[in-house]
């Protein structure tokens, strides 16, 4: 049973590991993954006159 502990554990490091390095790298190898949407919006807005 602690055998299986200990490998889930170690599973979890080793995936939050594997997601901080994405984090960092990937903007340099996935770049329209990380791209922020480019798109022009135009609302109207109405202030109150006192």
């Amino acid at each position: 049973m602690w055998r299986m502990i200990k490998f889930l554990i170690l599973l979890v490091i080793l995936a939050a590991i594997a997601l901080i390095a994405y984090a960092y790298v990937g903007p340099i190898f996935f770049v329209s993954d990380f791209a922020a949407p480019q798109e022009q919006v135009v609302v109207p807005v109405i202030l109150g006159t006192e």
